[in-house]
């Protein structure tokens, strides 16, 4: 086989993977971001059925579920103090 040839698959190779892992990259950080979501979801429905014995309540809206998914605790005390301050 020539040598360009082989040279010239071996480019298109490395390519196509370049092109590939771009691809998913932001497909992975996406995947990440909704999965952070999620948690702070799950995080905020828990408080509101236990902060209902104690008059707390949180919305669930994405702001929100992202705020407490990616900040975790404070997060939530972040969103507890905004309540206060602007309520």
């Amino acid at each position: 086989m020539d040598t360009n040839i082989v040279l010239a698959y071996a480019f298109g190779l490395l390519l196509l993977y370049v092109l590939v892992r771009l691809l998913f990259s932001p497909l992975k950080y996406a995947l990440f971001i909704l999965c952070r979501a999620a948690v702070g979801g799950l995080a905020l429905l828990c408080l509101n059925l236990v902060g209902r014995l104690f008059g707390l309540h949180l919305p669930i809206n994405p702001a929100s579920m992202l705020c407490a998914g990616y900040l975790g605790g404070p997060g939530i005390v972040l969103l507890l103090l905004l309540q206060r301050v602007f309520a």
